[in-house]
């Protein structure tokens, strides 16, 4: 997958999908990652392209790896 909003959109539904799983809700996980709702909300949605950093801070917040948030083999 080279195209970036591909990839936007990918990681944005890992990331919502990992949220759901453990029933987390969206403003919830952005409290905690120190984003505004809309931010998350639009990442969730491939609108933005997140920093490692703010991948990293969604992971540690999700009790996940920053490679399982990643890790794209998953979602097929």
């Amino acid at each position: 997958m080279t195209d970036k909003k591909q990839l936007q959109l990918a990681i944005g539904r890992r990331i919502k999908k990992l949220r759901e799983q453990r029933d987390i809700p969206q403003q919830d996980l952005a409290a905690k990652c120190n984003l505004e709702k809309s931010n998350l909300s639009r990442l969730e949605a491939g609108g933005t392209n997140p920093t490692i950093y703010t991948l990293q801070r969604i992971a540690d917040n999700l009790g996940v790896s920053l490679t399982e948030i990643v890790n794209l083999d998953s979602e097929n």
